[in-house]
């Protein structure tokens, strides 16, 4: 353990915040109280160097270039560090996660993001523990990817979502096992965990905020909400429907602006507003007016990672019909392979 060396790159979030009049805010002494706090392991953690990022950030804050920033920091120093360990907000955790497994493919180390529902400051904070067993997972060898380790569970970055704002075990992957349990012992699944299909590779292209799109339907939703949106121009639209990625198909004005969009160029994506379960197209009726409007499914993947992919192959310049093929490769574990 002592002879591995872990960059802990500190992004922002609850985890390094501190109470003020006016809510939380970002600690100035965040590193140095890590620091004390983290020496009294000795040998039980690996050698790590922090590195804190100019202006951490609520993570409700972050937008698609803070993504890329950290990627980029991770780059810059991958050849001297065995494994690396990302403090991150909470609410946006697992999209930066998910955009990190894109940008970042084929990785031969460990990328954990971590962080906490309480600061590190307060009491019954859970930011110690999420700290200290990440940085033991960062310095295995047995883990090649990008994953959120949080309330005793490693979960794959880009199959996890938050689903609490209460409870210390605030993430689930809802689609994909855990990648391991960690209590007395850590215990990893080594089916779960991704094994790289590539060598490493890291395509940093810059994401442009606001192209891509995403509408959650809801009974009644009226046709001229979508209007609006197709108004501002978008790469890609993420239709959120019903059970399988239904929506209504007794609404011709709706219909009549999907194959518009379609026409125009406007990549159409429905995924399902379920957490468990992926998009079947052809299950229903109203699912097979989609795919003749041009919709394709977005198979099982999170929210966040659909929006997190979409942002990555747009950016490296890829045209829609290529991104269209691509959406559904499995790139980084983010889907279930049909096959």
């Amino acid at each position: 353990m002592t002879n591995k060396h872990i960059l802990l790159i500190h992004a922002g979030g609850t985890v390094g915040m501190a109470r003020t009049a006016h809510g939380y805010a970002p600690a100035t002494d965040f590193p140095a109280h890590l620091a004390r706090l983290l020496s009294s392991a000795g040998a039980a953690l690996p050698r790590y160097t922090p590195h804190v990022m100019p202006d951490p950030i609520d993570s409700s804050n972050a937008i698609p270039a803070d993504w890329q920033r950290i990627a980029q920091d991770i780059a810059r120093h991958y050849g001297a560090c065995d494994g690396v360990v990302v403090l991150h907000g909470t609410d946006t955790m697992t999209h930066a996660a998910s955009a990190l497994s894109f940008m970042l493919q084929g990785l031969r180390k460990p990328v954990i993001v971590t962080g906490s529902q309480i600061p590190l400051g307060e009491a019954r904070s859970d930011a110690l523990q999420n700290i200290v067993t990440a940085l033991q997972l960062a310095a295995r060898d047995d883990i090649r990817e990008v994953a959120v380790y949080f309330g005793q569970r490693l979960l794959r970055g880009n199959r996890a979502t938050k689903v609490s704002n209460t409870r210390l075990t605030a993430f689930d992957s809802p689609n994909h096992p855990p990648l391991g349990e960690v209590g007395i012992d850590i215990h990893l699944d080594a089916s779960a965990l991704w094994q790289p299909r590539a060598a490493e590779r890291f395509d940093l292209p810059p994401y442009e905020a606001g192209r891509i799109l995403p509408l959650r339907f809801a009974p009644g939703l009226p046709a001229r909400l979508l209007d609006a949106m197709l108004a501002l121009m978008p790469r890609a639209l993420i239709l959120e429907g019903y059970g399988a990625g239904n929506l209504p198909d007794n609404d011709p004005d709706l219909h009549r602006l999907l194959r518009q969009a379609h026409d125009a160029g406007v990549l159409l994506v429905a995924r399902s507003q379920c957490l468990h379960g992926g998009v079947a197209l052809d299950a229903y009726a109203t699912g097979s007016a989609l795919a003749q409007a041009g919709v394709i499914g977005a198979a099982d993947m999170t929210f966040e990672a659909l929006y997190a992919k979409l942002h990555h192959l747009f950016a490296l310049g890829l045209p829609a019909d290529e991104v269209r093929q691509a959406l559904l490769s499995n790139l980084a574990g983010e889907l279930t392979d049909p096959h």
